[in-house]
């Protein structure tokens, strides 16, 4: 799946689409060229997919990209990888995975700065029409943010739950078969077809199955996985453990995946990112905090690196503190008919997760 198969007008003013979603991220992020977002590269109606909810609109991204630049002045964040597809002539899918650092010297929604040092990793799956982004799925690791900039992930949780920053997504139906068609569109099957079925059976089988007893069919003995809190494990036994640790809190636990893009490079070789939402019902559990048996949702996204038709290399992405929030704001609102907060103080209070 090549740039030849798009319009050049697809990822304008750049060359390449590896070359847009990394320039323009420069652009803003560390050039400062935040009017870019309105002027060049985002869709005055754009949608936007977080763990705490949909949002639509320029203005949540303006305004979280403008916390998050004041409040790390000094980011540096690396474009680990692009994976991408043509969505048609004039459209592409793209997956973004980008790892942060930086000094709290700035005011966050978490509270004054910390002046700590921090770091964090998060998975942008971006819809670009005709060069600008019209919807975006975007997840990062916000627990091991508070935790490095000293807060008590249980705490900040309790207390950003009552501002009621928390709704359900808004991605309407669930795709039936999203290697045919997801979330961002028809799919051209390509090169890496045969490894993108092998990795959607792979999520029935290990999630929803749970037969875990058939990993290696999938996952090679020295899988290496990069995951939520900045972990890194390694093996089968780690990699299935981590899996189960993830289900085991939510009765029912299904994953459903909503997006699939693969692309091949020569440095980096072959690597399928999908977009996945995990459903279930809290109680069984206090990992997250109480429980009353409410249904929740996470969304997540990974990229896999594959090789021989096995994944060697995962990074799995998903926001277990936006999970506390959901889980304490649920709790305080069952048997209550409001949702809470106004939409315009309830998008304020997410404006970290639209973008950054």
């Amino acid at each position: 799946m090549m740039s030849s198969t798009l319009a050049a007008s697809a990822y304008r003013p750049y060359d390449s689409v590896e070359a847009y979603v990394l320039g323009c991220t420069d652009e803003i992020w560390t050039e400062r060229g935040i009017g870019r977002i309105a002027s060049t590269y985002y869709a005055p109606d754009v949608v936007v997919h977080g763990a705490l909810g949909s949002v639509r609109g320029i203005q949540p991204v303006l305004d979280g990209t403008t916390m998050s630049i004041s409040a790390y002045p000094d980011e540096v964040g690396r474009g680990e990888d692009v994976v991408w597809e043509p969505r048609g002539v004039d459209s592409f899918i793209s997956s973004h995975r980008v790892f942060s650092t930086a000094t709290n010297s700035g005011w966050t929604g978490y509270g004054p700065p910390t002046h700590r040092r921090i770091a964090k990793r998060a998975l942008a799956h971006c819809l670009v029409r005709g060069g600008r982004i019209v919807e975006e799925w975007v997840v990062r690791d916000e627990y091991r943010l508070v935790v490095d900039l000293g807060l008590d992930p249980a705490e900040v949780a309790a207390r950003l739950a009552r501002g009621r920053p928390w709704s359900p997504l808004d991605i309407g139906p669930l795709p039936a078969s999203p290697l045919e068609s997801g979330v961002s569109g028809v799919r051209t099957p390509g090169p890496a077809e045969d490894d993108c079925a092998r990795l959607v059976e792979m999520t029935e089988t290990l999630w929803n199955a749970r037969m875990l007893h058939v990993l290696p069919r999938y996952v090679d003995r020295d899988v290496v996985l990069r995951t939520s809190r900045g972990r890194l494990l390694q093996g089968l036994r780690e990699y299935s453990t981590e899996t189960l640790d993830l289900l085991a809190p939510f009765s029912g636990a299904e994953l459903r995946v909503v997006d699939v893009c693969a692309h091949d490079d020569h440095r980096k070789g072959r690597r399928v990112s999908l977009v996945w939402l995990l459903t279930g019902r809290y109680g069984g559990t206090e990992r997250f905090g109480p429980g009353s048996g409410q249904r929740v949702e996470i969304l997540g996204s990974t990229q896999y690196v594959v090789a021989d038709g096995r994944v060697v290399e995962e990074y799995r992405v998903y926001d277990e503190l936006a999970l506390m929030i959901q889980i304490q704001q649920t709790n305080e609102e069952r048997g209550t008919a409001s949702a809470g907060a106004p939409a315009a103080a309830r998008a304020e209070a997410r404006g970290k997760d639209v973008t950054g």
